[in-house]
């Protein structure tokens, strides 16, 4: 949702400002501003309704220049976008900017409008910065005046702060949601996440929960970041090197990131199954100790996900429970979070997120901790992320960074470590048939080259949507492991093309959509060779005969229904029943783009969406 990047520096900090804001687009957002502190040491604010190039307008019209300053990019939660609302806020000689919820900013709001504070915006970030404004009256330095801030506020969010008082130093603040800082030779940076810093450094420091951070410029001496709990205690944390490159964020020939990062899934498969697999075999080891003694005895699994994180669970549990014959249950984490829960003695819980701060996600995963799990296993794409740092175990995909709102290498990925983690589980309890795994190797060591082939098939789908961008409604059916697929083409297809898409099994048909077929909807059905093809056909033929027009993704040598309103296109061989359902994603992935670049909308921010979901 909302970016921050802030810096410090010995040089004019507005280009790094202004450069950060951009590589933080990707998040979703309706305004964005800056704050510096200028020659003379006065707070300068400019913030402009819109996207980031607005801002550079205004500050192209009236330059400003300083060495420390803060930048936000925001996404409406209260008051509608607009500039009074935008960020950053202040009050007299503070400004600050803000990620997440304040919940009991309305009370704060009246003890401060008692105390003579006026309000100018919607947000509950104004409350923010006049009580940051009210409580440093009556502290010695920024620093601890945050860490009291901090005990007076209810909610999730991070904070940033310049003072005019305080002029050589940046102070942050982190609950619940991520702040990352970064080291450079001249500057000390601080941001929502790394993608906004990589060009600047590789060397980064993770805040964790309650802390207060301190930074200034580097000089050899002193520490440019300091850290204090949330008690006001001293804590100790090197840095860490992330070997992420800065053009892994950048979107290079391709006209969007997400056809970028569809086109990087063969890659990102082949480095998420490196040192994973051996030979015919998969490699135990790769699981981690911990997570060795623990799989043997689990005998039941409990998935927690959002959006397309959900489906890929869905899909695992076909796996886990094929393979290594454990019940699986696979729950969408803003729900699991406030039900009461059941649960068995040895059942294992996995989180699955791509930033691994999704908020609902993460609160689910931290109440499990209170719960008789036998453990907690991650499954993220970040490795300083919230949810890999608190989990009892963890398993890294390597999908790089992912920019695109719509997941696509992020998702594929996490299918692929899925399909892998279930082999692993059924070996740790020995379930694992030798001609069972050897063809299972098989199908993940084929998977890069398999994508790869469906990759050359763009044109063809890009044919497939001109003939889709004429329907308002679209049905996606499928059946068996291929039905949670069709559930995340739908969702493709509506989060960045617009268009009403729904999914149900195959085989529901009967029991109510079949209602909605007629000439004017479109629906695409998946159809692999397996067990369910003779039924799946026969659900097809029912859609036929109401004169709904069909979309056909299949398998090659499948006989499927002609006719005027069929269209078929035929996959290369999978070369086995589990790879199947990953080989089906990308084209749907590659569908879903082309309708959205026809209909021309933004396809790497489609409208109302964050890519990182940090807040309720």
């Amino acid at each position: 949702m909302c970016g921050i990047i802030g810096a410090i520096s010995k040089d004019d900090v507005v280009p790094v400002l202004l450069g950060g804001l951009k590589r933080l687009e990707y998040r979703g957002y309706d305004s964005a501003g800056l704050a510096v502190l200028d020659g003379d040491r006065q707070l300068v604010r400019h913030r402009r309704q819109g996207k980031v190039v607005h801002l550079v307008e205004e500050i192209s019209q009236h330059p400003c220049a300083g060495s420390v300053g803060i930048a936000h990019t925001r996404w409406a939660t209260h008051g509608a976008p607009s500039e009074a609302n935008a960020h950053p806020h202040r009050s007299e000689g503070i400004a600050l900017v803000h990620n997440g919820i304040i919940e009991n900013h309305e009370s704060l709001k009246q003890q401060l409008k008692s105390r003579g504070y006026h309000f100018v915006s919607d947000t509950d970030t104004e409350t923010v910065v006049h009580l940051v404004h009210a409580i440093r009256k009556e502290h010695p330095d920024l620093r601890s005046t945050m860490i009291e801030v901090q005990r007076r506020l209810t909610g999730a969010y991070a904070l940033l702060v310049l003072d005019e008082q305080s002029p050589d130093v940046l102070v942050a603040l982190r609950m619940g949601c991520p702040m990352v800082i970064g080291f450079g030779d001249r500057a000390t940076y601080v941001a929502s996440d790394v993608t906004a810093l990589l060009p600047l450094t590789q060397d980064f420091l993770y805040l964790e929960d309650h802390e207060v951070s301190e930074l200034r410029v580097p000089d050899g001496g002193r520490s440019p970041c300091r850290i204090w709990s949330g008690a006001g205690t001293p804590v100790e944390r090197s840095p860490k090197r992330v070997l992420l490159s800065a053009d892994a964020a950048e979107r290079g020939t391709f006209r969007h990131f997400m056809l970028k990062e569809i086109h990087e899934q063969p890659r990102a498969v082949t480095e998420t199954l490196e040192q994973r697999i051996s030979g015919e075999h998969v490699l135990e080891s790769a699981l981690g100790y911990q997570t060795r003694e623990i799989l043997p005895k689990v005998k039941a699994v409990h998935i927690v996900a959002c959006g397309s994180s959900y489906h890929a669970g869905l899909v695992a549990r076909h796996w886990i429970e094929s393979l290594a014959q454990v019940p699986v249950s696979v729950e969408i984490a803003s729900e699991y979070r406030y039900r009461p829960l059941c649960v068995q003695a040895h059942t294992l819980l996995v989180g699955i997120s791509q930033s691994g701060e999704t908020a609902d996600t993460l609160a689910a995963f931290r109440r499990a901790k209170t719960l008789p799990y036998a453990g907690r296993l991650a499954l993220c794409n970040v490795a300083e992320s919230a949810m890999m740092r608190e989990a009892e175990l963890g398993l890294l995909t390597r999908a790089g960074p992912e920019i695109g709102v719509a997941s696509t290498k992020a998702f594929m990925t996490q299918l692929t470590l899925l399909f892998w983690l279930s082999l692993g589980l059924a070996k740790s309890k020995g379930l694992l048939k030798e001609e069972v795994e050897k063809q299972a190797v098989k199908e993940l060591r084929h998977l890069p080259a398999l994508l790869e082939k469906l990759l050359e098939m763009d044109p063809v789908i890009n044919e497939w949507a001109r003939l889709l961008t004429g329907y308002d409604h679209a049905l996606y059916v499928a059946r068996g492991t291929h039905e949670p697929i069709a559930r995340e083409g739908a969702l493709k297809l509506k989060e960045i093309a617009y268009i009403q898409a729904e999914s149900y099994p195959a085989g529901e048909l009967k029991h109510g959509p079949l209602a909605l077929i007629d000439s004017k909807m479109a629906v695409v059905g998946l159809v692999p060779a397996n067990l369910l093809s003779d039924k799946l056909k026969s659900n097809l033929e029912v859609i036929r005969a109401r004169n709904g027009h069909l979309f056909l993704l299949a398998d090659p040598g499948l006989a499927l229904p002609a006719g005027e309103n069929v269209h078929v296109l035929r996959l290369p061989e999978v070369p086995g029943e589990f790879s199947s359902p990953i080989a089906y994603a990308l084209p749907l992935q590659l569908l879903a783009y082309h309708v959205a670049v026809l209909r021309k909308h933004d396809v790497d921010q489609p409208r109302n969406l964050a890519k990182s979901v940090t807040v309720e």
